[in-house]
């Protein structure tokens, strides 16, 4: 039935497909980025935390009954630890971003966009009333022009605190903006939390920006912090209307027990061990911009090949000599590149070793 297109994004080498990858790899491709996929220690306490309940499912939707004292707790440490009024668990990062650009712009709203904004929020700013605009990436001005020459009765903007291919940091100089124009801010913090800031909570941390009504920030477990689902933070206000209008929050069964454990065990080691694990994001850094002269802000690498290089037998090259890394193709990304994330699961000598061959590569 869809022989056609599927031999058109093979010819176009736009061909995806799912692999096991061995386990003996090296690996420099994984979102997990403090190495806690790997701690068995966090998953025997998540193991402990949700045994002491009669269910281990939630099984059913949030404004059913799907709503656990393990949510609960979560949502009161985020709170807590993070300066917000509410919190919303979700079962995905894609899920959380899905809700609120699906939510909350309304007709006469203006929904402003960075052009590099994750896939879930540009797929659900096809389904709102708003008028949806992009901006130029992390551009502050242009930002700013598009709210003075377009009409709207509420301002949303959707922006990331590291962008998921790219690496760079937000532009601080949009949370002033939207102060300044009281639009609502949604900070994707998928790349940043347990990576930046002086408590390694993200860009609200690193800017030591207060959070206000206004602001929203939405956070996932899948990444640092070593299991599945996400978070909204948010004014009390916004979460109750989320509550009420998000389709993808009212209509999905609640997120898993044991995966919100293990996220909140991955938090708790966080605050414990924060200086420790910033020296070590701080030292990898440092080789990546020793060796392949890549200065990150994070932990993600975007380096360029030549356009029109073959991204996947790079990647493949490296596999061979026991590395791996991402190979990202266009049209996720303008040219090929390898996005390589030099995460604390693997040693700094693994990491030198990799950056070497990438260096003596003619790619």
């Amino acid at each position: 039935m869809y022989q056609n297109e599927i031999q058109a994004i093979t010819k176009a080498n736009r061909y995806r497909s799912r692999k096991l990858y061995d386990e003996s790899l090296a690996d420099f491709s994984s979102n997990d980025y403090l190495g806690f996929a790997q701690n068995h220690t966090l998953f025997e306490r998540a193991v402990a935390q949700v045994s002491i309940y009669k269910t281990h499912a939630p099984k059913a939707s949030i404004l059913v009954n799907g709503y656990h004292p393990i949510h609960e707790e979560f949502e009161a440490f985020l709170m807590r630890h993070n300066g917000f009024e509410a919190a919303l668990v979700c079962g995905s990062g894609f899920l959380a971003n899905f809700s609120l650009i699906e939510a909350l712009p309304r007709k006469r709203d203006l929904l402003l966009l960075d052009e590099a904004y994750h896939a879930s929020g540009m797929v659900a700013s096809k389904t709102v009333d708003a008028e949806v605009l992009t901006f130029k990436h992390n551009d502050a001005n242009h930002l700013e022009s598009l709210i003075n020459t377009h009409n709207h009765n509420r301002i949303i903007i959707a922006v990331e605190g590291i962008y998921s291919m790219s690496g760079d940091l937000l532009n601080p100089d949009i949370f002033e903006i939207a102060d300044r124009y009281n639009a609502i801010l949604i900070v994707d913090e998928a790349h940043s939390v347990g990576v930046v800031g002086d408590n390694l909570r993200g860009v609200f941390d690193l800017f030591h920006i207060t959070p206000k009504a206004n602001h929203i920030k939405m956070g996932t477990l899948g990444k640092a912090l070593g299991s599945y689902g996400a978070y909204i933070l948010c004014s009390q206000h916004i979460a109750e209307f989320l509550q009420n209008r998000a389709k993808a929050i009212i209509y999905t069964t609640a997120p898993s027990l044991f995966d919100i454990a293990l996220g909140y065990q991955g938090l708790l080691y966080i605050l414990k061990n924060r200086a420790k694990l910033k020296a070590d994001i701080a030292e990898r850094q440092k080789v990546v911009h020793e060796c392949l002269g890549v200065k990150i802000d994070g932990l993600i690498c975007s380096y360029p090949l030549s356009t029109g290089a073959d991204a996947l037998g790079v990647q493949q090259s490296l596999i061979v000599e026991g590395f791996l890394v991402g190979a990202i193709r266009p049209p996720t990304v303008p040219r090929p590149i390898l996005r390589i994330i030099p995460r604390l699961g693997e040693s700094v000598e693994q990491l030198r070793a990799l950056c070497s061959l990438i260096q003596k590569g003619s790619f």
